[in-house]
């Protein structure tokens, strides 16, 4: 009956194929369960998800908190590093890890008559009514959530297989959104049959930062935070799952009743339960499918707890929460910076390489004004010096947008950059090398924009407003994205050499200086023959000239000041 532990319910792709002249390529695909996927994880390079969302809940819900708790985390760096370096879980900690699972099977059965995974053991409205399985699905059709281009209505009915249903469980208590939940029997907050205020699911309230490996066993490591044991009442929801007694003692997640309480601790808030959740399976010609269920209010945090390790951080300053907290309200210092759509993960670089300079990481709160990475990415810069530099570390960012009071997912986000370990060192020369890149291709997308703005206002018209159209700004960051991309791969390999990093910033201001003319020619060709003349506006009794010959001499005097280096080999030429 699917038990997640030992049928196969993963797609993971394995790490030995090897192609052409004994060079390593991608594997093939293999379905796997849970105990296969750990038990070999150095043998796995990622799993395949449908939907980049699937992954952090995946790991998150199951995969790092079984390691954790069967294992104990990490006492510090030495200990980390050990483990890190070892490739993959030795014989004694495979022995844990099975005693740990066999213990534990019968909490993994997704459709146990008395505790099926992740979900409460009868759990019914006043009516009995259940809905269809799309409920759980994020780009499915449903109620008010009817995703741009998807390819089915409400009226659709879906079949969701038991390994489909499973991934999307895992996902709905990460990613729900804020609809108003329906009322289940043995809830005693339930209203009129239903429940209101339900938040999003607490990773549809961050920006996810996920640190990922070449193999499954290190992306696992590379998201379990070293520290102090944890403590004993930070369990995972599998391990609190008493049926009776009020769940304020319990922590119990096996009733409809639910909770707004503060996290225990890293296991609690990686297993959080959302929402309370039944599958309700049956047997089509197809074989045993889920196309109903029952979705109802679960638990609430109180805020995102200093310890969530998958998220960077805004901090603001004393005066900035001053203005926020208005009528006595308590506003925190830190807050979860989400991602822009529509924006680069590089381009967020500033926030990321944001590590806490004294090394040593207590929590997140524990940081200057601005912004502080995650947790995890503090964590492998205190520990950068003791791993290879060149080590091919990816980070990995997901989130939703959603919309119409966060009831509907609006958009995904999705993307995956390099980040070279040395970069993790805020003093050093990579750090502030890919700083330095990032704010120049800022300024020249700024630069492109003056460019248009000026022949604009010389023809007579306002220019294009920052939130509506597309300006040749974003043309020239998408032209750009590569370029940064490649940099990044590039500054794996040169430590903290000056030369090598001024060569390498050469080579980019070069190649983006060439991109970015390729922008501004396609800009100043659309201009009239009238913008030779130019135009003379009046502002706050100033008279400024608007002209093309004006336009394009202060756009490239501009990107000299911003791209010193190629601006000193053209004159030294």
């Amino acid at each position: 009956m699917c038990n997640l532990l030992d049928d196969a319910w993963l797609s993971a792709r394995s790490s030995n194929s090897v192609v052409g002249e004994g060079h390593r390529g991608l594997g093939a695909f293999e379905e796997v369960g849970v105990r296969r996927l750990l038990l070999g994880a150095e043998r796995f390079q990622d799993i395949a998800v449908e939907l980049p969302t699937q992954k952090p809940a995946i790991f998150r819900q199951l995969l790092l908190p079984i390691v954790v708790d069967a294992l104990g985390r990490p006492r510090d760096a030495a200990e980390w590093v050990a483990m890190f370096k070892a490739g993959a879980f030795s014989p004694e900690q495979c022995d844990k890890l099975n005693a740990y699972l066999d213990g534990h099977r019968h909490l993994f059965d997704l459709f146990g008559k008395d505790a099926p995974f992740a979900q409460v053991a009868g759990l019914r409205t006043a009516r009995d009514e259940t809905k269809g399985a799309a409920l759980l699905v994020a780009t499915a059709a449903t109620g008010n959530n009817v995703p741009l281009f998807s390819s089915r209505s409400e009226g659709d009915s879906l079949e969701l297989t038991p390994a489909q249903a499973a991934r999307w469980l895992l996902h709905t208590h990460c990613w729900d959104t804020a609809a108003i939940k329906t009322g289940a029997v043995g809830d005693p907050r339930v209203k009129a049959g239903k429940t209101t205020g339900n938040p999003v699911g607490p990773l549809g309230q961050l920006g996810v930062v996920m640190p990922k490996g070449r193999t499954v066993y290190e992306t696992l490591l590379l998201n379990i935070p070293f520290g102090q044991p944890l403590l004993s009442d930070d369990l995972p929801q599998w391990r609190r799952r008493e049926p009776d007694g009020r769940g304020e003692g319990t922590l119990s997640c096996a009733t409809p009743a639910w909770q707004a309480r503060a996290s225990r601790g890293l296991l609690d808030v990686w297993t959080w339960q959302s929402r309370r959740i039944r599958l309700v399976p049956e047997e089509t010609p197809s074989g045993l499918r889920v196309t109903q269920v029952v979705v109802a209010a679960g638990d609430r945090l109180d805020s995102t707890p200093d310890h969530e390790p998958h998220t960077a951080w805004i901090v603001d300053s004393a005066a900035t929460r001053g203005k926020k907290s208005g009528k006595g309200k308590v506003v925190s210092p830190v807050r979860p910076r989400r991602h822009q759509l529509g924006r680069a993960a590089w381009r967020g670089l500033n926030a990321l390489l944001a590590v806490d300079r004294a090394g040593e990481q207590i929590d997140a709160t524990d940081v200057r004004a601005g912004f502080h990475t995650s947790v995890l990415l503090s964590r492998i810069g205190a520990v950068r010096e003791r791993l290879p530099q060149e080590y091919p570390l990816q980070v990995e960012l997901t989130g939703i947008a959603y919309g119409t009071q966060s009831s509907v997912v609006e958009d995904v986000f999705f993307d995956e950059i390099p980040l070279p370990l040395t970069a993790l060192n805020p003093d050093g020369i990579v750090c502030g090398s890919l700083l330095e890149a990032l704010s120049q291709a800022e300024g020249l997308a700024g630069a492109v924009n003056n460019l248009s703005a000026d022949l604009r206002r010389a023809a007579g018209t306002e220019p294009i407003p920052w939130d509506k159209g597309q300006r040749p700004g974003d043309t020239l960051l998408h032209a750009l994205d590569p370029l940064v991309r490649r940099l990044l791969v590039g500054l794996r390999t040169i430590g903290e050499d000056f030369e090598q990093s001024e060569r390498g910033l050469t080579a980019w201001e070069q190649k983006a200086g060439r991109e970015t003319w390729k922008v501004a020619e396609q800009v100043l060709s659309t201009a009239a023959p009238t913008l030779f003349s130019g135009r003379t506006v009046t502002k706050d009794g100033k008279e400024r000239v608007y002209q093309l010959s004006r336009a394009e001499r202060h756009f490239l005097d501009r990107m000299d000041e911003i791209l010193t280096r190629r601006a000193a080999l053209r004159k030294a030429a």
